[in-house]
């Protein structure tokens, strides 16, 4: 695997004040809140600096396909997947596994959450292994195989593809393998790789949530042992035994902490439990350590960072595994929504002949193959190097959007009453298919995330001086068109004065596209055009609020979520071009249709709606290739 290439990093240089930073200071926010904010940025920063430059977040796609003139299209393109022969047997004895048990019976324990039966049996065939490195014992999986695998194991158990994301991505594995040293990593992922001890990350706090600055879990060193006292709340995969990745403050600092738990609970380790309607299969717990001894070589150690370095890193592994795991939960929402809607009559008919739910097939098929586009992509970029930043993100807030969408829109409507009973796909699953819009970051959270990192160089280069100069002159805010302003300005506003001159006159979309079905590459030409015609706008809006822009988060959301559409809109085009099923090919073409009325605000056509209702009759007869062989859950309530 190469999900983290790093190069030697530089010796601790004196702390900076970041660009958030300075522009709260400079806009009238509190000491605290900026230093808040700041901390943050920094924290940003440095999981920067893990990355060899040319994988920054500033040489990634997106970045550059807003702000180069020339669009990279070959990187929004998926690699072909080529997955290594035992990496191979790996996941095709998991699946097995989990089929074996599902047809048994067997899957879940007297608590309903899923047997140690089978997670030991997991175990055997390598499941817990795939993302540990080789020489620690393990596979060493390319993510451009693991991801697609989580989506087939969704497709059998959700539960246990998000355990393997759980342990691997956001676990105690990435931690180590990352960050940890020679002599943590023997010690620790040969057993993760086993699975004689899964794993888990203790983030969460009572108080911190979104803010991580909030984080009040503290450990101090006595004599060779770290003596945590603190509580964490809404931790996956957390039972007594298993090893975690712990994220506490030691000195007033964040630091993560590798914690084998205690087998059962004692006085300095309690587990709490509470009723939670998602994550209902898996243990989902809370922790309370009163002075818990840690050995301190249990410490990881990062050069250049904290302790929200490493939780920030391991985050867009998860973040792709959501999409992953989204793309086969809403292929089981068809495969149960084809036999209903073949079965159910309505004045004479079956509803699968009705345009709504002809549509509402359609529509789901390009929810899919969008979701397979961006993990395929995704994946290709976190293998390659890339930090992914923005990538991971959008494909984190598509993927759980999408499922929450197809949940109630498509899903929900298609089954109607029939969809609450006890033991029907969605009554039993709701909060399992809203839940993910808040794992990993809450879906408009990040799209202002996702906003802050596209602009942040921008506004170092060009922002930040201006935004000095108007503090040195005792101004608060300028008008470009005040004459005096400018002049007072005129130093610091010349470099964005020629910037913008040049972008005002510069000639873009000389993009070439290789070889595309005709409406793929119109989508895609439609996609790369809209991408580079932001800077304008969004510096626009940066010129407007200035250093108020912090405040304005609606117009961020709405910035980002079209730079999130477009991206989707580019990255589906590209990967259904690939594929030779005519099918993937119409479902990526109503994906994109429907994108594209989103952002221009035009109703849909009779073309349009002639195009999604056919798809829809060929998926409801069976033409849906990824969903073939799978066996729909049953018919409620039938009728004669």
């Amino acid at each position: 695997m190469t999900t983290s290439p790093t190069t030697s990093l530089p010796p601790e240089t004196p702390r900076e004040t970041s660009f958030a930073e300075t522009a709260l200071k400079l806009g009238g926010k509190s000491e605290e809140e900026a230093r808040r904010t700041g901390a943050i940025d920094r924290a940003d920063d440095q999981v920067e600096q893990l990355f060899k430059a040319q994988y920054q977040t500033i040489n990634s796609p997106i970045h550059r396909a807003v702000w180069e003139r020339t669009l990279p299209v070959e990187l929004f393109e998926a690699a072909h997947e080529s997955t290594p022969p035992d990496v191979q047997q790996v996941m095709s004895h998991s699946l097995d596994v989990v089929r074996r048990h599902r047809a048994a019976g067997t899957i879940f324990n007297t608590e309903n959450k899923i047997a140690d039966v089978v997670l030991n049996d997991l175990a055997k065939v390598g499941y817990w292994g795939l993302l540990v490195d080789r020489q620690y014992g393990g596979y060493g999986a390319p993510l451009r195989s693991f991801m697609p695998f989580l989506t087939q194991m969704a497709l059998i158990d959700p539960t246990i593809a998000g355990m393997a994301s759980v342990h691997g991505c956001i676990g105690a594995v990435d931690p180590v393998r990352t960050f940890g040293s020679e002599e943590q990593k023997q010690r620790f992922l040969p057993k993760l790789a086993s699975g004689e001890s899964l794993s888990a990350f203790a983030l969460t706090e009572p108080c911190a949530g979104s803010d991580l600055t909030a984080l009040r879990t503290h450990a101090r060193l006595v004599g060779d042992r770290y003596l945590v006292t603190g509580e964490k709340l809404f931790i996956t995969n957390v039972v007594p035994g298993r090893t975690i990745g712990l994220v506490c403050l030691i000195d007033n600092k964040p630091a993560v902490l590798i914690v084998d738990l205690p087998s059962q609970e004692n006085e300095q380790f309690k587990i709490v439990k509470y009723g939670l309607y998602a994550l209902k299969h898996t243990y989902n717990r809370g922790l309370v350590f009163k002075e818990l001894p840690v050995p301190a070589e249990n410490l990881l150690n990062v050069p250049r960072g904290n302790g929200l370095t490493i939780a920030y890193h391991g985050l867009n592994l998860g973040r792709v595994a959501l999409c992953a795991s989204a793309a086969g939960t809403m292929r089981l929402m068809m495969a149960s929504m084809i036999p209903w809607a073949n079965f159910r009559v309505t004045y004479g008919e079956s509803i699968a002949k009705r345009e709504l739910v002809r549509r509402r097939l359609g529509r789901l098929a390009g929810l899919i193959v969008a979701c397979d586009a961006l993990v395929a992509w995704c994946s290709t970029l976190l293998d390659q190097g890339y930090r992914g930043e923005m990538e991971c993100v959008i494909a984190k807030i598509f993927g759980s959007e999408m499922l929450k969408e197809a949940a109630i829109e498509l899903f929900m409507k298609t089954h109607g009453g029939r969809s609450f009973l006890h033991g029907h796909l969605l009554g039993d699953n709701v909060h399992e298919y809203l839940a993910p819009c808040i794992y990993e970051g809450e879906g408009e959270m990040l799209g202002m995330a996702l906003f802050k990192s596209l602009v942040k160089q921008h506004g170092t280069q060009y922002f930040e001086p201006v935004g000095k100069a108007l503090a040195a002159a005792g101004m608060k805010t300028f008008s470009p068109m005040n004459p005096a302003h400018a002049w007072k300005l005129r130093k610091a506003l010349m470099p964005y004065g020629r910037w913008w001159l040049g972008e005002l006159t510069a000639r873009k979309w000389r993009t070439e596209l290789g070889p595309l079905p005709e409406a793929l590459r119109q989508h895609a030409i439609f996609a790369i055009r809209g991408l580079q015609s932001l800077p304008m706008e969004i510096s626009s809006a940066m010129r407007k609020h200035q250093l108020k822009l912090a405040d304005r988060q609606c117009r961020m959301s709405l910035l980002s979520a079209r730079v999130q559409k477009l991206v989707v809109m580019l990255a589906t085009s590209l990967y259904a071009a690939k594929q030779n099923d005519e099918i993937v090919r119409s479902a990526a073409d109503v994906l994109c249709q429907d994108l594209t009325r989103e952002l221009t605000g035009a109703p849909p056509a009779d073309r349009y709606f002639r195009a999604v209702t056919s798809l829809g009759a060929a998926i409801a007869e069976g033409k849906f290739a990824s969903i073939a062989g799978l066996v729909p859950d049953e018919i409620l309530m039938k009728y004669e």
